[in-house]
């Protein structure tokens, strides 16, 4: 298999991470404490994610992860 078949996934580990816990209903300060990041890069990370998707918030960003598949509720 070369490359080009490989899908490359749409979200880093961490964005993974910080999505799989805002799902949770945790706050950006709990994210960035239980992935001992700041608060900064847990906004960083929320932020790249919306840009890939071309939404506008948060939960525009889980909702169009759920859809894709990429994140489960």
């Amino acid at each position: 298999m070369n490359n080009e078949q490989k899908a490359k996934p749409l979200l880093t580990n961490r964005e993974r991470e910080v999505f799989e816990l805002l799902v949770l209903d945790k706050t950006t300060r709990e994210i960035a404490r239980q992935l001992f990041i700041s608060e900064k890069t847990v906004r960083n990370h929320i932020s790249n994610v919306m840009q890939k998707l071309s939404v506008k918030g948060r939960s525009q960003a889980v909702v169009e992860l759920v859809r894709m598949g990429e994140l489960k509720i």
